[in-house]
């Protein structure tokens, strides 16, 4: 049994709900081990011998089942948060205004030309990067706020889900890895 980062897409946004207890409730009953939530947006962390793209599909599965839920889940393995947390090529402004970072992981991966498109709608010193799944943004003056934000749809990018630095770093902590 090892840790798994699960984030769900959209969740608690646009009639998307299922409330925290009944998430951890959900996993449980999955058999999976030691549930627990951070915030709720969509971040669950539970223990299991399950490989990753299985467990996306079992969890995804039970959402809709147990919620009528279609969301996309992506889990990740402590390893690949530690690899995504060291890629981040925006590290002085993560440590400055941890907020303003974000990190997009990606279910299958950025589509073709989503890098270029997010740049072409990036203003006001924003500035995106790719690194292996993950598309990082630097939004200095909010997301809220950003063209990109406001027009790069999953036909664009791939389908994937954001966390500012402050939600990396936290789940991080919840699968016991210290991030420097």
């Amino acid at each position: 049994m090892t840790y798994r980062i699960v984030l769900f897409r959209g969740m608690n946004t646009g009639g998307v709900r299922a409330p925290v207890g009944e998430q951890r409730a959900m996993a449980e009953a999955m058999g999976l081990k030691n549930p627990r939530t951070l915030q709720a947006s969509g971040n669950l962390v539970v223990e299991s011998g399950k490989a990753t793209a299985a467990l996306e599909g079992d969890i995804e599965g039970e959402m809709e089942r147990r919620f009528g839920l279609k969301v996309a889940a992506m889990v990740r393995t402590p390893e690949q948060w530690s690899r995504l947390i060291a890629a981040n090529p925006f590290p002085e402004e993560a440590a400055a205004r941890p907020a303003k970072v974000l990190a997009m992981v990606m279910k299958d991966g950025i589509k073709d030309g989503a890098l270029e498109a997010c740049r072409e709608l990036a203003e006001g010193g924003e500035r995106v990067e790719a690194v292996d799944d993950v598309l990082y943004f630097w939004f200095p003056d909010g997301q809220g706020q950003s063209a990109i934000f406001k027009k790069a749809t999953p036909r664009m990018l791939g389908m994937g889900t954001g966390r500012n630095w402050n939600t990396v770093l936290k789940l991080a902590e919840m699968v016991g890895l210290s991030p420097a």
